[in-house]
């Protein structure tokens, strides 16, 4: 059950609202930009000034507590520096990343809440290319923002055939901080889908970190259960569902956005939109003739981990949906896991059940 933000408090009216957006706003002006001026990127801070939704954004996700949403505001726009997250587009970000296959947003949940896929058996946690993949995410998200601002997305972690060696705490933590931190408001559950059970004692570690509130939006379910949050016609065929959709890359997959592009316009640059005009209707014609059994390129990663998924991409619905706020707001402390704890855990469950 999640937790409605007026059970958390008394409800904020909204002249205190609006006080509280312009304080806010005062204060970060005053007290982080005026002697910090190349702290942030410039447009981060205008649009902080001028757009409401985000401002609020930041104060409903720490409670109205005005110095708390500072805080945060800081720590979300010096990331956003420092991964130059405004100029992300798709040649900022490596091709392979891509043609992976191993993110993206496809679908909807049943409270009509878009769906953003981490296959999980295509990631290896490798040093070199950390970088790249955090701003891979970056890219998704912030997409997602300036085509859907202010509505939240459900994360499934999509476990099926994946082992040890897919498993990157740091990389967890980031991404739960992108919508802890990075992205106020945006996240409405987490699915975690057919969690192996060597998986167990790292997640335990994660769920300690995350708080009451946080544990309330994580959701470990089965093949018998994921259509209690997801229809089949927005699961593959492996999970149980009906969905014929099949990731192939180029191009990205733009199935049914709710809302049009807003003023910002999508993040592909403008010789990227250029090029991909002339190339549209190829792509698209290329695409619906594609062999069915067709597999991404494979790029540092264990050949039977791009195993074909078994569906082809299909027609979306035209059904219509309701997007709905999320209701629960983190509280706490950043993640710090430690790698020592991880194997510690691991090494323990393990040894009781051989002792099994």
């Amino acid at each position: 059950v999640t937790l409605n933000m007026a059970d958390a408090g008394t409800r904020e009216s909204d002249l205190e609202i609006a006080k509280k957006v312009e304080e806010t706003r005062q204060r970060f002006k005053t007290e982080h930009v005026q002697d910090s001026t190349d702290k942030y990127d410039a447009r981060d801070v205008e649009r902080l000034q001028k757009d409401d939704l985000l401002a609020e954004s930041y104060l409903t996700w720490r409670h109205y507590i005005v110095d708390d949403a500072l805080k945060m505001i800081d720590e979300s726009f010096q990331w956003r520096k420092e991964f130059q997250v405004n100029d992300l587009t798709e040649s900022s970000i490596p091709k392979w990343m891509f043609e992976t296959g191993a993110v993206y947003l496809h679908g909807y949940d049943k409270e009509g809440n878009k769906l953003f896929w981490f296959k999980v058996k295509l990631h290896v946690k490798d040093a070199k290319s950390v970088i790249d993949k955090k701003k891979y995410v970056a890219f998704w998200l912030e997409r997602y923002a300036k085509r859907e601002p202010g509505m939240p997305l459900t994360v499934v972690f999509d476990m099926s055939e994946s082992g040890l060696s897919n498993i990157d705490m740091d990389f967890v933590k980031y991404i739960i901080n992108c919508f802890k931190v990075y992205y106020p408001k945006f996240l409405s559950k987490m699915i975690m889908y057919e969690m192996p059970w060597i998986m167990n004692a790292a997640w335990k570690i994660v769920k300690t970190w995350l708080g009451p509130e946080a544990i309330n939006m994580l959701k470990f379910v089965s093949k018998n259960e994921v259509q209690e949050f997801i229809g089949a016609e927005y699961l593959p065929t492996y999970m149980g569902g009906t969905d014929t959709f099949k990731y192939i890359y180029p191009p990205l997959p733009d199935d049914d956005f709710q809302s049009p592009i807003c003023e910002n316009g999508p993040i592909a640059s403008e010789d990227e939109n250029e090029g991909k005009d002339g190339e549209s209707e190829t792509k698209s014609e290329t695409n619906s003739l594609a062999d069915p059994t067709q597999k991404p390129k494979k790029v540092n990663f264990p050949a039977d981990a791009l195993k074909s998924d078994e569906y082809d991409k299909g027609d979306a619905t035209d059904k219509p949906r309701a997007a709905r706020k999320p209701l629960t707001t983190f509280k706490g402390p950043l993640l710090y896991i430690r790698y020592l704890d991880v194997c510690f855990v691991l090494t323990t469950h393990t040894d009781n059940v051989i002792e099994r």
